[in-house]
């Protein structure tokens, strides 16, 4: 299967070009920069640009690969960030995905095209239950989780209209390391944690008291669940949402841990508490059973393993 994927260079995008080709798919990875800035491939693919505020490069792009499918993993994806550039992030994430969308539409051939759309956790803000179901009420706290549910929104409509079958994976922390290609934004526990192990940061600090328990996932199991949403849903018409995570782990449990691994101290400080949920841990249940999916990787010792094979290598 041709299958694009836009921000085919990203930590999570990387994971999943290098896995569709080793299963034999055509992949064409696009980007944003310009191609004489854009680093070798870490798997075999073709190159193309485009940008998702740029509605003629989309068409382009995608006239030029004339895709079967599209893995749809490229956008701004900083929580804290999006709180300062609300406009930006709704421009790419949102507005973007419903340019890349209409392309779509309009290259697709009559039997129809596939996406597979990277949404976030963040759409669900804070939920009343855990562990969290796809059906749980989207009330997003942030500019990203509204941009998120936005996209969402978009791709649900695209896909009633007939012309694509996709299917939405809500994904909640991924982490670890692929190729030797890691998590380099330090507003997250892991990367940040290594950072500090690798003197490249001096401290973690931490809101609380530690005891916050998140839910993580391998950045190559979310790789799998894009290939078998690629090879296993995208009916067309239809439009599919899953939870993609794996593992629940307390902040405090993954400092103890990246201390075991690298064999050095992670200095924490404690900040007040932040207004942000105890307790957040994905019910991935539903993809477990309609697309065959479960984690091979996503034990906690073995994501930071690998995280830190790639760092301790820069």
């Amino acid at each position: 299967m041709r299958v694009v994927v836009t921000g085919a260079f990203g930590f999570i995008g990387t994971a999943v070009g290098r896995r569709l080709a080793l299963a034999g798919h055509d992949v064409v990875a696009v980007t944003s920069r310009p191609l004489d800035e854009t680093p070798r491939p870490l798997f075999p693919c073709r190159v193309v640009r485009a940008d998702l505020r740029d509605e003629a490069s989309v068409r382009a792009a995608l006239a030029d690969a004339r895709p079967e499918a599209v893995c749809h993993l490229a956008g701004l994806g900083k929580v804290r960030e999006s709180f300062e550039r609300p406009e930006e992030y709704h421009a790419v994430n949102a507005a973007g995905t419903k340019t890349l969308l209409d392309a779509l539409a309009a290259t697709a051939t009559a039997a129809g095209a596939r996406l597979v759309f990277a949404s976030s956790v963040a759409v669900y803000g804070v939920p009343e239950r855990q562990p969290v179901t796809e059906d749980a009420p989207l009330a997003p706290t942030s500019p990203y989780g509204e941009s998120k549910a936005a996209a969402e929104q978009a791709v649900a409509k695209a896909a009633a209209g007939g012309a694509i079958g996709a299917v939405t994976l809500r994904i909640f922390n991924a982490a670890g390391a692929v190729a030797g290609v890691a998590d380099t934004n330090l507003s997250r526990v892991i990367p940040k944690a290594l950072a500090v192990a690798a003197g490249q940061a001096a401290r973690v600090e931490v809101n609380g008291d530690g005891s916050a328990v998140r839910d993580f996932v391998h950045v190559d199991d979310v790789a799998s669940a894009f290939q078998s949403a690629l090879e296993n849903g995208c009916r067309p018409g239809t439009a599919a949402t899953y939870n993609v995570g794996a593992t629940a782990a307390s902040v405090a449990e993954i400092l103890a841990v990246a201390a075991e691994v690298t064999g050095q101290p992670i200095p924490m400080v404690r900040n007040p508490p932040g207004n942000e949920p105890q307790v957040l841990i994905s019910d991935h249940s539903k993809i477990s059973a309609e697309l065959g999916w479960s984690p091979a990787r996503s034990a906690l010792r073995e994501i930071v393993a690998d995280a830190w094979s790639a760092v301790s290598r820069m």
